[in-house]
């Protein structure tokens, strides 16, 4: 069925949208079988997880880390990691950057805005993100290149409040981009949507999608 499901899913993408397939607890013969259909992007949550795929899956796997980032787990990630979607405070981003010098890496990540009704949810908000760009430290760091924005929305059925979340998200992007990045052509990603709603985020401006349940099926517990 991965087969078929990512079939689908790829006919209703327009260009310029990759997907990202989410492949967090699922077993590296689902990966292995996704990636035998074309899929090259995939997305984890866990950094030992990550790594562990990583060692055995091939070496042309992109691999994006989409979960939230404890500054103690980085290491497990920085050698190969291709983007990192969820930097959600200065400190995080700090961490990266010194992580990142020690392995002579330019690690590519994406700022993540909380832009949910959900408490719950990891992220900057504008004011804090403007805080961080302005900032002596900021510019101090030669190891990371900030390539865009990310957002998670809130875990409903209303599709008309998702949708006003996706537009926050894009305008945050069009603000960033307007005056910290206007020059800076990497700076392009806008990473939104999730198997039930991406087709909405697609429409508001998602440059990156990241499906996991619509390709691999349901996420199943005792398979760890």
């Amino acid at each position: 069925m991965i087969k078929e499901n990512l079939n689908k899913i790829k006919a209703t993408i327009p260009e310029g949208v990759t997907l990202v397939a989410v492949s967090k607890t699922k077993p590296v013969s689902d990966i292995q079988e996704a990636y035998d259909t074309g899929q090259r992007v995939f997305g984890e949550n866990y950094p030992q997880e990550m790594r562990d795929k990583h060692e055995v899956l091939p070496h042309d796997i992109q691999w994006h880390f989409i979960g939230h980032l404890q500054t103690n787990k980085i290491k497990y990630i920085i050698p190969f990691v291709t983007l990192i979607h969820s930097i959600d405070t200065a400190n995080l981003l700090e961490a990266v950057n010194k992580e990142a010098r020690k392995h002579d890496r330019v690690v590519d990540c994406l700022l993540q805005f909380h832009i949910a009704q959900e408490e719950t949810k990891f992220g900057l908000d504008l004011e804090e993100a403007r805080a961080l760009l302005d900032s002596e430290a900021f510019k101090q760091m030669e190891n990371v290149r900030i390539c865009g924005v990310m957002g998670m929305g809130t875990f409903t059925d209303d599709m008309d409040e998702v949708r006003k979340e996706f537009k926050h998200l894009k305008s945050i992007f069009d603000t960033l981009k307007q005056d910290y990045f206007a020059d800076q052509k990497q700076f392009k990603e806008i990473s939104m949507g999730m198997s039930e709603d991406y087709p909405i985020a697609i429409e508001e401006g998602a440059t990156l999608i990241r499906v996991g349940s619509k390709i691999f099926g349901a996420r199943i517990y005792n398979k760890q």
